[in-house]
């Protein structure tokens, strides 16, 4: 009996030694170490789970998000194929989805802007600045690019913040690039002909001012060179900006933030 009892002893003992091995321990641990292993998400599933949002959007990459149990959809506007991409997230049981902001706490990181950023670049080197209005001192370090409408009031609003990041900041120049949208401003080509005619920047603050300005001397090639460069990078409206390294932000935003991004 004796032998018997440490028979079944050592047997128990082996059993518990072969259950807990680092090889079953690492097995059950699952979707801890990889998430994508258990949980699939291909790109035409996430087409129609978006087309139930709304189908005026197009699906154009799938990855796992930052932070786990999440999925990120990059999708973009059907009608503007140019235009900006936006990320929405994805829970792992697909029956929730989100536009937001997922921050690092530690380092109180905006991910999702990050992200944002690198999707939406442009080539810088390729929009044609020869002919654009300047301002800043001509030795700066950063030189930023921005589109603007002189009958636009949110163009008028990044002037004036573009302003105040000259008065702060001797290493920041901006080359301004008429872009009228006619849609909404039928006055605006003709104004952007008259100010980049006379390559004034005192007539870019009348417009802004809503002052008369006078007629076009010249025809002012550059504007209608202005609107198939913004156009070709999917621009519907002003103002936008092109920071150096190729990051395009759409609308005004305020001095503060202009600096931020530069410095980032």
């Amino acid at each position: 009996m004796r032998k018997i009892a440490i028979f079944f002893s050592l047997l128990a003992a082996a059993a518990i030694m072969l259950f807990f091995t680092p090889y079953d321990a690492a097995a059950m641990n699952g979707c801890d170490t990889n998430c994508a292993t258990c949980h699939k998400l291909e790109k035409q599933e996430a087409s129609e789970i978006v087309k139930e949002l709304n189908p005026g959007l197009a699906v154009e990459d799938v990855q796992l998000s930052p932070s786990k149990g999440l999925w990120e959809i990059v999708v973009k506007s059907k009608a503007e194929p140019k235009g900006e991409k936006v990320i929405l997230y994805l829970d792992f049981s697909k029956g929730n989805m989100f536009i937001g902001k997922l921050i690092k706490l530690k380092t109180k990181e905006n991910l999702t802007e990050k992200r944002n950023m690198e999707l939406n670049k442009v080539d810088y080197s390729a929009i044609p600045i020869k002919d654009a209005l300047f301002l800043g001192d001509k030795n700066a370090k950063h030189k930023v690019i921005v589109f603007t409408d002189p009958d636009c009031p949110y163009c008028k609003k990044l002037h004036d913040e573009i302003k105040k990041v000259i008065a702060k900041r001797q290493d920041i120049a901006f080359y301004i690039l008429l872009y009228p949208i006619t849609k909404l401003h039928p006055d605006s080509l003709k104004k952007s002909k008259a100010v980049m005619c006379a390559k004034s920047l005192q007539l870019l603050d009348d417009a802004f001012d809503k002052k008369p300005l006078p007629e076009p001397s010249c025809s002012a090639k550059s504007v209608d060179e202005n609107i198939r460069i913004a156009e070709g990078l999917g621009l519907t409206g002003t103002p936008a900006i092109v920071f150096p390294d190729g990051v395009l932000i759409r609308g005004a935003m305020p001095a503060e933030e202009i600096l931020r991004l530069i410095d980032k």
